[in-house]
């Protein structure tokens, strides 16, 4: 049961970021320096970030599930809220500090770490609902 709900909680994770940056497309792509063609749409329509991403959520999924089964992590509420406080507090610490480092627009990261922290609260609460 624990490797579907990482696998669904991975899912829900991924979803929620292709509504999150189909939103927000215009603002992350100038944000993010991508070179998009004369219709809007980016230049390179490779697939690789989008495995890589869904690998990530796989990852971020499992970890998550082992650390709220080790610290008693049981019930929506307490995945949603440990969740979020894995992206806000984790993650998105990380991502300002690339991005800074990196010379990035502070926009970026407002964009990618709010992902990170309501992503990770969605993964947070479907890990909990098994």
């Amino acid at each position: 049961m624990g490797f579907l709900a990482v696998i669904v909680a991975a899912v829900a994770g991924f979803a929620f970021g292709a509504i999150w940056y189909m939103a927000l497309a215009k603002p992350w792509m100038e944000a993010a320096g991508i070179k998009v063609g004369p219709d809007g749409k980016p230049e390179n329509t490779s697939p690789q970030p989008y495995v890589m991403a869904a690998l990530a959520m796989l990852i971020v999924s499992g970890m998550m599930r082992h650390t709220f089964a080790l610290s008693g992590i049981e019930t929506a509420g307490k995945g949603l809220i440990s969740g979020l406080g894995v992206g806000l507090f984790f993650i998105s610490p990380w991502i300002m500090i690339n991005n800074g480092y990196g010379g990035r627009p502070f926009k970026l990261t407002v964009i990618d770490a709010g992902y990170a922290t309501f992503g990770c609260a969605v993964i947070g609460f479907v890990l909990t609902l098994f």
